[in-house]
C-alpha cells in the first residue's frame, strides 16, 4: 500500500510539471529544464523536456534561448551525454538537434545572406557584425557573394565584397572552386585571389588547372600569384597530380577535408552554367568523401587523359561509396551504371591499381569489387601483372577475407595460367575450401559472409575447377582439392554433385574414381545424379582405364544385368562399363547371362 502511494505521488507529480510545462512560454520551459537538470532533479527536468518537444517549438527560437545561455546550452549537452536513464538523454537528444537545426536554418537562409551583404558596407560595426555571421554561413553564403560581385549595379560594394570573401575561409572552398566553371572574367579573378587569400592547399589542384587550361593570360598571371600565396613548390607539379593527391586526401578522409558538423549531411557543389550559378547536391556524410576523391579524379583526367591512376583511384573510391549500402546520390541519374560495370570496362591495368590499394589498405569491399571485375577480364598475362613491387592479384589469395580469397582464385581459375607461379597452390587450396562451404555449414553470417554467398561461392568454385580439369591446366594442382571433391559427391546441392564427379574424372586417382563409382551406385541419389556419375566414370576410364576394386566392378555388372534396372540408367551404367576395358572374361560373364539356353 505504502509503494502504490508512492508511485501515485510521482505519477501526479509528473502529471503536473507536464501540464504547467505545457502552459509556459517555451523559454520558461527551457530555463525550468535547465534549472532541475543542474540540481539533479531529473524526475522534474524529463517532465519540462518533454514540455519543450511537446509544444512543437521553432528551432531558431531554440537556438537564440541556447546562445543567449551558453552555460545552459552545456547542461543540454551534458544531459545528452550522462543522462541517468535513456529516457532523459533521448529527451535531450532531441532538443540539441532541434538546436542544430535552427543553426543550419540561419546559416542557409538566402534572406539572411543578402542583408548581411549589404551590411558589408554599413557602419564599422555593421561590417564587424556582417562578416561574422556570413561567416557562421560558411559555404551557403559563396553563392550570394558571387552574384553581388557579378552585378554592375552594386560596383561601390564591391571592395568591402571582395575582403570578405576570404575571410570565409574553409568552408568557401568547395563553392569557390565549382564557380571557377564560370564565364565572367571578372568574377572567376575575384575567385582565384580569394583562394589564395584562404591559403588552404586543397585550392591547390584548381588553381593549377587554371595555369594550365586558362584562355586568358590575366587569369592564368592571378593563379599563378595565387600558388605562390598557398605553396610556391606547387607550380612544378601537373595539375593532374595535384588532383590526384587531393583525391586520395578525401578518400583517407582527411580531417581538413571534412564537411560542416552541425548537419546530418554534406554538401557537394556543381556549376549550373544557365543559372551562373553554383549549385549543391545534398548527400550522405557516410560516402561524402569517396563521391568527392570520384570528383577529383574525374578533374585529374580532364586535366590530363593520360593520367591513368585516377581511374584506378576512381574505382577505389566507387567500390567503397557501395559498400555504404546507400543508393547513390541524386546527380549520378537513373541511368548510372554499378562500379562493376566501370571496373570491367577499364581492364586489368586499373583494376589492379584499386586492388593493390586495397590490400594495402585492407580494405576487402574494394578489394572483392576489383577481384571480381578481374575474374570477368583478366587473362594469364593481366595475372601478374604487378604495381610497384607487387602482384596484386596473387597477393589477394592470401588476403583476410574469405570471399575476397574465393574471388582471386576464381579469377586465376578463370585466366587459366599457363606458366609457374608461387600461389598456384593457394589457388586450389581456396577452390577447395570455397567449395565446401554451404548454407547449411554457415556459422558466422553478417554484412560480409551469409548463406547465400556461401553457395554461390561453392557453385562458382566448383565450376572454375571444371574449367581447369577440362583444359588440361598443367599449373593449378587439383588433387590437393582432391578430398573436397571427394565429399562434394556426398553434398546435398545436386548440381554440387555432379559438378564434383566430373571434376573427379580428370583426376587419375583410385580415390577419384571410386567416389564416382559410389556415387553412381547410390540407389538413394536421384536418377538423373546417378546418371551423370556414369557419364563421369566413363570420362575416367576413358582417361586413367580401370582403378576400381573388384567389388565396385561387380557391383556395376549386378546393376547392367538385372532387367529391373530402370533402362536409361542402364544404358548409362553400360558405357561406363565399356569405358572400363575389362578382361574378356567379364565381358563373357555379361554375355553368356543374357544367352538363352
Amino acid at each position: 500500500m505504502f509503494d502504490r502511494r508512492i508511485v501515485s505521488a510521482i505519477l501526479i507529480v509528473s502529471l503536473f510539471t507536464v501540464s504547467v510545462g505545457l502552459a509556459q512560454s517555451l523559454a520558461d520551459n527551457w530555463n525550468d529544464f535547465l534549472h532541475y537538470m543542474k540540481i539533479g532533479r531529473f524526475d522534474l527536468a524529463k517532465g519540462y523536456a518533454q514540455a519543450i518537444l511537446q509544444s512543437d517549438p521553432d528551432p531558431l527560437e531554440l537556438l537564440a534561448l541556447s546562445q543567449d545561455n551558453p552555460q545552459g546550452y552545456q547542461i543540454l549537452l551534458r544531459a545528452n551525454e550522462i543522462a541517468p536513464d535513456n529516457e532523459l538523454s533521448a529527451l535531450s537528444g532531441q532538443i540539441v538537434g532541434l538546436i542544430e537545426q535552427g543553426r543550419f536554418i540561419r546559416r542557409s537562409d538566402p534572406k539572411i545572406i543578402v542583408e548581411e551583404i549589404k551590411r558589408l558596407s554599413g557602419t564599422e560595426r555593421g561590417r564587424f557584425t556582417a562578416i561574422k555571421r556570413l561567416k557562421d554561413a560558411g559555404e551557403y553564403a559563396i553563392a550570394y557573394m558571387l552574384d553581388a560581385i557579378a552585378d554592375r549595379s552594386r560596383q561601390d560594394e564591391l571592395p568591402n565584397i571582395v575582403w570578405a570573401l576570404p575571410q570565409i575561409g574553409r568552408p568557401a572552398i568547395r563553392p569557390l572552386a565549382a564557380a571557377l566553371q564560370t564565364e565572367e572574367t571578372a568574377v572567376k579573378a575575384e575567385i582565384i585571389r580569394a583562394l589564395g587569400r584562404i591559403g588552404y592547399p586543397q585550392s591547390l589542384a584548381y588553381l593549377k588547372y587554371v595555369v594550365e587550361k586558362g584562355q586568358s593570360p590575366e587569369l592564368r598571371e592571378i593563379a599563378h600569384e595565387s600558388i605562390q600565396q598557398i605553396d610556391p613548390a606547387a607550380l612544378s607539379v601537373p595539375a593532374a597530380q595535384l588532383f590526384f593527391e587531393l583525391a586520395e586526401r578525401y578518400y583517407y578522409h582527411s580531417d581538413s577535408l571534412a564537411p560542416a558538423e552541425d548537419t546530418d549531411f554534406a554538401n557537394i557543389w556543381f556549376w549550373d552554367p544557365d543559372r551562373n550559378w553554383p549549385v549543391r547536391q545534398e548527400v550522405d556524410k557516410a560516402y561524402f568523401n569517396e563521391l568527392m576523391a570520384m570528383r577529383c579524379c574525374e578533374w585529374a583526367l580532364r586535366a590530363d587523359e593520360g593520367f591513368g591512376w585516377a581511374i584506378g583511384l576512381w574505382l577505389a573510391a566507387f567500390f567503397k561509396a557501395e559498400a555504404t549500402g546507400l543508393d547513390m546520390p541524386q546527380y549520378f541519374g537513373e541511368k548510372h551504371a554499378e562500379a562493376l560495370v566501370y571496373a570491367t570496362t577499364a581492364g586489368p591495368e586499373y583494376l589492379h591499381q584499386a586492388l593493390a590499394r586495397a590490400i594495402r589498405d585492407g580494405n576487402a569491399d574494394v578489394a572483392l569489387g576489383a577481384v571480381e571485375a578481374l575474374a570477368t577480364t583478366a587473362g594469364e598475362k593481366s595475372l601478374f601483372y604487378t604495381v610497384g613491387p607487387t602482384q596484386p592479384l596473387l597477393q589477394a589469395l592470401s588476403f583476410n577475407d574469405r570471399a575476397v580469397r574465393y574471388s582471386a582464385a576464381i579469377a586465376v581459375a578463370a585466366a587459366g595460367p599457363r606458366q609457374l607461379f608461387a600461389e598456384s597452390r593457394l589457388v586450389a587450396t581456396n577452390l577447395a575450401d570455397a567449395l565446401g562451404q554451404s548454407a547449411a555449414r554457415t556459422l558466422d553470417i553478417g554484412p560480409r559472409w551469409n548463406p547465400e554467398l556461401a553457395d554461390n561461392y561453392a557453385l562458382r568454385s566448383a565450376q572454375a575447377m571444371l574449367k581447369l580439369a577440362q583444359s588440361r591446366n598443367p599449373i593449378i594442382d587439383l588433387s590437393l582439392a582432391q578430398l573436397a571433391l571427394v565429399n562434394a559427391t556426398q553434398d546435398n546441392r545436386p548440381e554440387i554433385q555432379v559438378l564434383a564427379n566430373r571434376i573427379l574424372a580428370y583426376l587419375n586417382s583410385p580415390e577419384a574414381q571410386r567416389a564416382i563409382a559410389q556415387s553412381a551406385l547410390n540407389g538413394s541419389k536421384d536418377l538423373e545424379i546417378r546418371i551423370s556419375a556414369f557419364e563421369s566414370l566413363a570420362v575416367s576410364a576413358k582417361l586413367h582405364a580401370n582403378i576400381l576394386a573388384e567389388s565396385v566392378i561387380d557391383g556395376i555388372y549386378a546393376l547392367i544385368s538385372s532387367e529391373e534396372t530402370e533402362p536409361s540408367l542402364r544404358a548409362a551404367a553400360a558405357v561406363a562399363y565399356g569405358a572400363l576395358n575389362l578382361p574378356s572374361p567379364k565381358v563373357k560373364d555379361l554375355i553368356l547371362d543374357q544367352a538363352k539356353n
